[in-house]
């Protein structure tokens, strides 16, 4: 593919070429009911089915063409050298709010002896407990008042739902800063990736955030929905801030990018990002959520005159004339979820039911679970893939939030 086309992603709908991925692990197994609001679940997956579904989703790609890469081999294998793999585990281990000094050199310790970088890894995303340290003893304050807490180290469950902690947009990069503790620390594996693995090693990647801006933003809510319109979502998990920043980067360098469209949508638990309200299925066909099909606050943000300069417009427009207006399309089809009944759509909703991803114009992947909008969906004429999803949809993701494309071919 060459080391100048390692990233491309000009649409949602180009026919995808590569993908990341990450293979649900031992973390699933670490969710407790005590933990759940803390880790951002709603239930527990079975690991087993869980990991079975994830397999098959794989398997749609590969048997349509696409490379799969996983997320864990690729930051095992950006760890190049010991240099690098120390100053990983020693950021991790800040990351994790480690305070004693003691119980650092245990945790570095521990995670140094592995025998191989991709077990590191996956210790790393599991969790670690302090049962798995043997010389860990409650001598601070702190220890004594946490000791009923189980971990020394948090799991990090949310890490298959990759398209959250960067997106690819253009041939660059939104390297995000996440909304929570919980998962913001789950950036860190993609950091070393881009700066470290041979693939993009020297390809001087352009990003367009960084993790280390104050202002959250999550991948969730970046659409790019042509080689010259992005779409993101003001949303529960991102700022707009944050937005304004990567616009400004991103026009100061893409010249592709003419406008960036920010839309407030609903601040809930349901509309957590735009991707689970709003999806592109074809070049004029979307799905959606019939809550958001009224007047939407809708700022377009274009490119100033003055270098670092920004021109804001606020409008109040329906999301068919948005769409129309900036796509330049004559007309668009809206595909409701729950074919817009009122409680098959709150219910396949739920289950992400607009939640779909594009692997070719026309030619989708979804959860086989949500009927009802699948089989409006071809009636619109979409070629469907469906997936089991009995497990993997209690995380509240669909095959959109569980998959962040790498290369897409133009339309």
């Amino acid at each position: 593919m060459g080391i100048k086309n390692t990233l491309q992603v000009y649409s949602e709908i180009g026919r995808l070429k590569k993908v990341l991925l990450h293979k649900p692990g031992k973390e699933i197994e670490n969710l407790t009911p005590d933990l759940m609001d803390r880790l951002l679940f709603d239930d527990i997956p079975y690991l087993k089915i869980a990991r079975q579904e994830h397999d098959a989703f794989a398997d749609i790609f590969r048997d349509n063409g696409t490379e799969v890469v996983y997320l864990e081999e690729l930051a095992a294998e950006a760890l190049v050298n010991n240099d690098i793999r120390n100053m990983f585990v020693d950021e991790f281990i800040r990351e994790a709010r480690i305070k004693s000094s003691r119980k650092k050199e245990l945790i570095k310790e521990y995670l140094l002896n592995f025998s191989s970088n991709i077990e590191m890894i996956n210790k790393m995303m599991e969790g670690i407990r302090k049962d798995e340290i043997k010389e860990y003893k409650k001598t601070s304050l702190a220890d004594m008042i946490e000791s009923n807490y189980p971990f020394i180290v948090d799991p990090m469950p949310n890490l298959y739902f990759t398209r959250d902690p960067f997106a690819t947009i253009g041939s660059g990069i939104s390297l995000n800063h996440m909304k929570t503790i919980t998962r913001n620390r789950e950036t860190l594996f993609s950091k070393y990736i881009f700066k470290y693995h041979e693939i993009f090693k020297g390809s001087e990647v352009p990003f367009w955030y960084d993790r280390e801006e104050k202002s959250s933003i999550e991948g969730g809510d970046q659409l790019v929905l042509s080689d010259k319109v992005i779409a993101i979502g003001i949303s529960e998990r991102t700022e707009a801030a944050a937005i304004e920043k990567l616009a400004k980067k991103i026009f100061s360098v893409d010249e592709s990018f003419e406008v960036v469209l920010a839309l407030d949508i609903p601040k809930k638990r349901a509309f957590m990002h735009l991707d689970t309200v709003f999806t592109m299925v074809d070049y004029d066909k979307f799905t959606i959520h019939p809550e958001i099909e009224g007047p939407l606050t809708v700022y377009s943000i274009r490119k100033g005159k003055a270098p670092e300069e920004l021109t804001i417009e606020k409008e109040m427009m329906e999301l068919s004339d948005i769409l129309k207006k900036y796509l330049e399309l004559d007309d668009v089809t809206l595909i409701r979820c729950g074919a817009g009944n009122m409680i098959d759509a709150a219910r396949e909703q739920w289950n992400d039911g607009s939640n779909t991803l594009a692997i070719a114009p026309g030619e989708v992947i979804v959860y086989s679970r949500n009927y009802v909008t699948n089989r409006l969906l071809e009636e619109h004429g979409i070629k469907l893939h469906i997936m089991p999803s009995s497990e993997l949809s209690r995380g509240r993701g669909g095959p959109r939030c569980m998959s962040m494309p790498l290369y897409r071919e133009m339309i």
